[in-house]
């Protein structure tokens, strides 16, 4: 019995030895498998090459959009649009959730106002903000700022709120001031639930700027998408996409960075 023990248990390392392995190449190994798929189902013809191009047909339309600078273009815009957005969302929602996590009479006020712009689907006041902040990038820009403002805006009242109350006391029985307590304490311990919000705001910003960007075209990834989708230019369609995701991507991973590089003691083993 003792054998079959200790045998179950060096399985389960080697187990988790092969994961441990496995996990920085398991992006690459999913995206082959669905590349490959991809090809089989373009190769057999289930479905008609306007609706799903092959991979050759988008990789040749991602190298003519390169060479005729189109796709550097519009990437840059929406990229601008998403970092603006980014900026002011994430800066109006810490502000905002600090203030309201203190102050209990302020969310019974603002939260009706919250919770109302949120539940609207951003395309149903996209119109609006183009009437109100014009056609050029602005309108873009709020409207981004606008779909990222909530998760942040949760995030930051639930971080703050979870403060243990035991340390807040311990900070007031050492005269600790307001700044000294958030720095040493709020900021710290809210740090972790922020930047899950900030995961997610990033994967919102994309939508935030290609919503505006259908709405008031002119430039940008959804404009690239809407003018492709009109000439019948599937392959160019799905390049804009894929630059899409890519960028929201990378996004996504220097905020997981950031979380990595500046939440050490997550990562330090427990005694």
């Amino acid at each position: 019995m003792r054998k079959k023990s200790h045998d179950n248990t060096e399985n389960r390392k080697d187990a988790a030895r092969v994961a441990a392995a496995l996990c920085p190449v398991s992006p690459l190994l999913t995206v082959g498998c669905l590349l490959l798929a991809w090809q089989w189902i373009s190769a057999r013809e289930f479905i008609s090459h306007i609706l799903v191009p092959p991979p050759a047909e988008v990789y040749q339309a991602f190298i003519d959009s390169l060479a005729d600078g189109a796709l550097v273009k519009h990437a840059s815009v929406t990229l601008e649009e998403m970092l603006y957005g980014l900026l002011l969302g994430v800066g109006v929602g810490l502000l905002i959730g600090y203030a309201i996590a203190k102050a209990p009479l302020l969310e019974s006020i603002l939260s009706p106002i919250i919770v109302a712009f949120q539940s609207t689907p951003i395309v149903a006041y996209a119109p609006l903000l183009v009437i109100w902040f014009g056609s050029g990038i602005a309108s873009k820009i709020v409207t981004t700022a606008v779909i990222v403002f909530f998760p942040t805006l949760v995030n930051t009242i639930v971080g703050i709120r979870s403060v243990s109350p035991n340390l807040r006391d311990l900070m007031r029985s050492l005269k600790a001031g307001r700044w000294q307590m958030f720095r040493h304490l709020e900021a710290p311990s809210a740090l972790p639930v922020i930047l899950a919000g900030l995961k997610t705001s990033t994967t919102l910003a994309v939508i935030g700027a290609v919503v505006g960007e259908f709405v008031s075209q002119g430039s940008g990834l959804g404009y690239l998408v809407t003018s492709a989708r009109n000439l019948y230019n599937t392959p160019l369609v799905v390049v804009a996409v894929l630059t899409m995701t890519a960028i929201s991507l990378s996004l996504y991973g220097l905020v997981a960075y950031v979380e990595w590089r500046f939440l050490v003691w997550r990562r330090r083993p427990s005694l």
